[in-house]
């Protein structure tokens, strides 16, 4: 039995992060976001106050929290959606008034009817929740007037246009500062595991370290879709931003970079899958596999210095690629023709993804 005071079970440590999970983030925004956020809403609190002064602006400071996000296109599309969500939740109120009049259960009503609202005009979900949300603000509130709604509408749309007015000219965020070095670690992770791919060939081995060999090929497509992630984002946050042109120079040939290792890793999980499948121990020493290891190893280097980490000292000159000609063998084994023919087939593409012959 546990001590009381020790530290918790590990199934409860898995619980505990399930249950956080649901609610947090793997990273803090930025504090600066969070500031124009909340300066957008003050700013908003007191435009409105100022054009409307008999009605605490709620609409207009809700506005300008949603459309705070991580970039400016986003900011602006919640603007739109926070808008539009508004002037049909406002329509939804005013019709349930007009209808039923001020009876109680016109909470109820138009919670339906927004809903139906949203479906009908095929809007998204969080865009058919602003709808019902807007209509039950506006019954709550008391406003079941035409001028009412009239105004939190114009409200609503003070407050979404502060929002991302703030977020395009106050330092308008850019995501583009982990793509290089995502890029660059998916480059590192690929040529490891080339020089894995030509160890497993080099002298035998048991099928425990081929499983695992095979296992670290396989990460990097989890690797990939992380960089591929982290590309979107950047390109998000470059869309009508007034920064974006000073960056996406460099963002554009981390791209080009990208696509060329995509394939280079589908290759590499297809060397290491007929490998694991197809491997026998005589197959070490077999003079054909002896020169293909050599050409495995020289593209594991190649690749390094095509996404820029080679291990050797940054301060020295680059070494010229090692891969100066195509590798061919007149006739492999009977019994081996099949793992060495698949092997030379994604050995080539390798290679000419990274000499730039299969651009």
């Amino acid at each position: 039995m546990a001590r009381s005071g020790s530290a918790p079970t590990r199934p409860w440590r898995r619980v505990e992060r399930r249950l956080t999970g649901r609610f947090t983030a793997p990273r803090r925004p930025p504090i600066l976001q969070i500031l124009k956020a909340a300066a957008a809403a003050v700013i908003t609190w007191f435009v409105c106050l100022a054009i409307f002064p008999e009605q605490l602006p709620i609409f207009g400071a809700i506005a300008a929290l949603i459309v705070m996000q991580d970039n400016v296109d986003q900011s602006l599309t919640r603007g739109i959606e926070r808008v539009v969500g508004v002037l049909l939740g406002v329509s939804v109120a005013l019709g349930a008034g007009i209808l039923f009049g001020p009876q109680a259960w016109l909470f109820i009503a138009a919670i339906f009817v927004a809903m139906f609202v949203g479906w009908a005009f095929r809007m998204s979900p969080s865009s058919t929740n602003q709808v019902a949300i807007s209509a039950l603000l506006m019954i709550a509130l008391g406003g079941l007037q035409l001028h009412y709604g009239f105004e939190r509408l114009i409200e609503t749309a003070i407050g979404a246009a502060i929002g991302v007015l703030l977020n395009a000219l106050v330092v308008a965020p850019v995501r583009t500062s982990s793509v290089h070095s995502a890029i660059t670690e998916l480059g590192d992770l690929a040529s490891a595991a080339l020089r894995r791919i030509a160890d497993s060939l080099a002298e035998p081995r048991d099928a425990a370290w081929l499983r695992e060999m095979h296992a670290e090929s396989r990460a990097l497509q989890q690797e990939r879709t992380r960089v591929h992630d982290l590309l979107r984002q950047a390109r998000e946050s470059l869309r009508l931003n007034p920064r974006g042109a000073r960056y996406r120079d460099a963002l554009d040939a981390d791209d080009a970079l990208f696509q060329r290792l995509q394939p280079i890793v589908t290759q590499i999980i297809g060397m290491s899958r007929a490998i694991t499948d197809l491997y026998e121990p005589d197959l070490v020493g077999t003079p054909q596999v002896v020169g293909m290891v050599e050409e495995i190893r020289r593209a594991a280097h190649d690749l390094a210095l095509l996404a820029g980490t080679s291990p050797e000292d940054a301060e020295t000159a680059p070494e010229p690629p090692a891969l100066t000609a195509p590798y061919t063998i007149p006739g492999p084994p009977p019994e081996h023709w099949v793992l060495i023919g698949s092997l030379m087939e994604d050995l080539r593409r390798v290679r000419g993804r990274i000499t730039g012959e299969l651009e």
